[in-house]
């Protein structure tokens, strides 16, 4: 699962074919019911063993919910993408360093919390060891990704 923009493609990042990873995308990589219903059909049904949580540098949606109004507050149907994301940037605030670089990182983290406890398919699947979920960062100045759990698999370039 990762955000929606277009310099962040699985495939590219991790070298792989079409029809070899699964995508979920959407900015700021948050993870709503259609998302996670879609990770559950991938885990469930396709035996999916390994999910993602990948946020990236310079996220324009993490940007966003930073100049939003307290909350994630915004115009239109943007709140129902800034609100999920507030929460890191409240915790980002309270930080050294670069706020939306903090909250990127909060906010998968946040959302790799959400999608491991989210019952009954993925809590499941995870408590019973077949399914990891893990969180990664990835950067656009350098094109590395950084995995923020020690489970993580070792296919990163």
């Amino acid at each position: 699962m990762t955000c929606a923009d277009s310099r962040v493609a699985p495939e590219i990042i991790f070298d792989q074919g079409l029809g070899d990873v699964f995508d979920v995308r959407v900015a700021g990589n948050v993870a709503g019911n259609d998302e996670i219903a879609s990770l559950e059909y991938a885990a469930e049904h396709l035996h999916t063993p390994v999910i993602v949580v990948m946020g990236h540098q310079k996220c324009g949606a993490v940007s966003a919910a930073v100049e939003a109004k307290p909350g994630g507050e915004a115009a239109g149907h943007l709140s129902a993408l800034l609100t999920p994301i507030s929460s890191a940037v409240e915790k980002a605030k309270k930080l050294q360093g670069d706020v939306v670089e903090n909250a990127v990182r909060i906010n998968v983290e946040n959302v790799v919390e959400e999608l491991r406890t989210s019952k009954p398919i993925l809590s499941e699947l995870v408590s019973e060891g077949k399914l990891t979920i893990v969180g990664a960062v990835y950067s656009l100045d350098t094109g590395k990704v950084t995995w923020l759990s020690e489970s993580a698999p070792q296919t990163a370039k």
